[in-house]
């Protein structure tokens, strides 16, 4: 192991006489046990676990496998999961508004694609509008423009300058990242912004979900690191972003490299492993396994993890668990009614919310005027109406009091 980890208990140990495989789900274990602990809590303050909300309008295998997994991992660890399933792909934007809208709701995830590279009026496909349509307070997947934004510029915080509400980055490039942290190429004990430091990495896809956030965020953690697409190659460095010339080629990228990245999405591509040197870590990203493994592995002190699944669903907890604590804990409500900050639930809003089923509930009555405020939502918008109607309150005590 790295003198560098050493500090790491959970630190990956690679061999001096060959390759290693990593099973990702030791990776994953300790932040589900984590999210465990949280739900718990919760539960013991009579606070109910956070809920997400998955919305799935095709057939892809991958992504009806992904809603699987997320599924069954949500609810062994206590958290609530809902699965909405569209027949029609348009219907997509109207479910994802109903559900930004849903106060019941505090995480939202897309299973793509919906529409591929299906050109949109409102951007460059209608994939990405949708990206862009989930509310920031709900993206668990950490994509939509805010935190995209936020990370190709490193902004860390949502609220500067409290810095109290850390940013969600994209949980499959952020699987990634929480691996390396386990590896010799990640000094911990480093700053922030550090951790990658002297590090060279080179990502193979610029996807807009995996490799161009992936690249990014190992740059902001201090590495160098290649971009390589089908038709260009781009340094990450520094905080600055530059298109290589036709010397820097795909070979010369990995054979220079400490860690690689492999994220395409077909069958037939293959990572020459005469390019890979020793005590490289080797991630696969992409759904096909994108190098030989049987040869790779006969290379000294390197480390593969072939598959990044079960990480990826405990970052898509950990993101839930940080927006459910950073915008719907009922402490971020009270703080904000105390502020004047918070407003209830607009009249469309409150048309899916947990008000209007509780409306046609048996035995329960209901005037003109609750139904028109809304069954379950405060009548009090401010602070000062709060401290108003208390102080009216007291006022009327002392004059009966006197009679």
């Amino acid at each position: 192991m790295s003198a560098t980890n050493s500090s790491n208990e959970d630190a990956i140990v690679p061999s001096e006489t060959g390759g290693i495989k990593v099973d990702a789900g030791v990776v994953a274990k300790p932040y589900r046990e984590e999210i465990k602990l949280k739900v718990q809590h919760f539960k013991e303050l009579g606070i109910e676990a956070p809920l997400l909300v998955g919305l799935l309008a095709n057939s892809d295998p991958a992504a009806v496998k992904y809603a699987e997994w997320t599924g069954r991992a949500c609810r062994a660890d206590g958290l609530r999961y809902e699965l909405r399933q569209l027949d029609n792909p348009l219907d997509v934007e109207r479910a994802l508004l109903d559900a930004n809208d849903d106060p019941r709701v505090h995480g939202i995830i897309v299973y793509y694609p919906i529409f591929g590279a299906v050109e949109s009026y409102s951007g460059a496909s209608q994939d990405d509008y949708l990206r862009d349509t989930v509310s920031y307070k709900c993206d668990v997947e950490g994509l939509c423009h805010t935190y995209r934004s936020n990370l190709y510029r490193n902004t860390r915080y949502l609220d500067y300058p409290r810095n109290q509400n850390k940013c969600v980055l994209p949980c499959t490039a952020l699987s990634v990242a929480k691996i390396l942290e386990k590896c010799p190429c990640s000094d911990r004990e480093k700053g922030v912004g550090k951790h990658m430091e002297n590090q060279v990495v080179t990502v193979i896809n610029r996807s807009e979900i995996v490799g161009r956030p992936l690249a990014a965020m190992l740059a902001n953690d201090g590495a160098e690191v290649y971009s390589v697409d089908l038709d260009s190659i781009y340094l990450f460095s520094k905080g600055r972003l530059e298109r290589c010339d036709s010397s820097v080629t795909p070979e010369s990228c990995v054979r220079k490299s400490s860690v690689v990245v492999t994220g395409v999405p077909t069958k037939n591509y293959r990572l020459p492993t005469e390019w890979i040197r020793p005590n490289t870590t080797v991630v696969n990203v992409a759904s096909f396994k994108n190098v030989d493994e049987d040869e790779l592995l006969k290379i000294p002190g390197v480390v593969y993890v072939p598959m990044v699944g079960k990480v990826t669903v405990a970052m898509l907890e950990r993101n839930l668990m940080r927006l459910f604590e950073n915008f719907h804990h009922p402490r971020v409500r009270d703080e904000a009614l105390l502020m004047g900050e918070y407003h209830p639930p607009s009249k469309r809003q409150r048309a899916t919310s947990v008000a209007e089923e509780l409306w046609d509930e048996p035995g329960t009555a209901h005037t003109q005027d609750t139904k028109e405020r809304g069954a379950g939502v405060p009548w009090y918008h401010t602070a000062l109406q709060i401290y108003s109607a208390a102080a009216l309150t007291a006022i009327l005590a002392v004059v009966l009091s006197q009679k």
